[in-house]
């Protein structure tokens, strides 16, 4: 592995583990979203802790950073951009600073697909908004979203990003592993809701 891949996996890490949520709550004067609900970092979590407007700007910023750190590594480096959206995405999930404890990635993985993938992304947008509008449950919405990503690349004929948006894929679902737990026994809250 050349160093311009390393680098670019390592400027991926660093923008990826930026935990917005956390800094917004903090900043707003919200305390410690990590004490709010699920203890989650994600939009979902800081809208139980600060309202709909920060959870706004968390989701767009984690989006966005993905899709800062792809298309800066690939004017830095001599690089396709996929090995900076794999650390973005291993950032968001397990930032050093968090001890490894990050969000869920699916806002994250959204940012990915803008910089690399855009029709993707936009069916992801399309599955999540959807998806969430009529279940009103974020994990089964975000989850959906990302199984949408592997078989859009699929049907677009994208073979060589295929298998890594399987990979981020299975990493989202695994990082939902709690809330599967809870939607199997009906227990899983909604958005709006109070959280059990």
């Amino acid at each position: 592995m050349n160093a311009d891949l390393l680098l670019a996996f390592a400027l991926g890490y660093l923008f990826g583990s930026m935990p917005f949520g956390l800094i917004l709550t903090r900043l707003a004067g919200r305390g410690d979203v990590r004490t709010v609900g699920s203890g989650n970092i994600g939009a979902t979590n800081v809208m139980r802790a600060g309202g709909k407007g920060l959870a706004a700007a968390t989701l767009v910023l984690e989006a966005l950073k993905a899709t800062a750190a792809i298309l800066l590594a690939r004017e830095l480096f001599d690089t396709p951009g996929t090995f900076a959206a794999a650390g973005a995405l291993i950032g968001h999930l397990y930032p050093l600073w968090l001890r490894f404890k990050g969000g869920k990635g699916v806002a994250t993985f959204l940012g990915i697909l803008i910089a690399l993938l855009p029709v993707a992304a936009g069916i992801y947008a399309g599955v999540w908004i959807g998806l969430l509008l009529v279940f009103r449950i974020s994990s089964v919405a975000g989850m959906a979203a990302a199984i949408s990503a592997p078989i859009s690349a699929a049907l677009l004929g994208e073979h060589l990003l295929f298998p890594m948006l399987v990979g981020f894929t299975l990493l989202v679902i695994w990082k939902h592993r709690e809330n599967l737990v809870r939607l199997r026994a009906g227990k899983e809250s909604k958005v709006g809701s109070p959280s059990k």
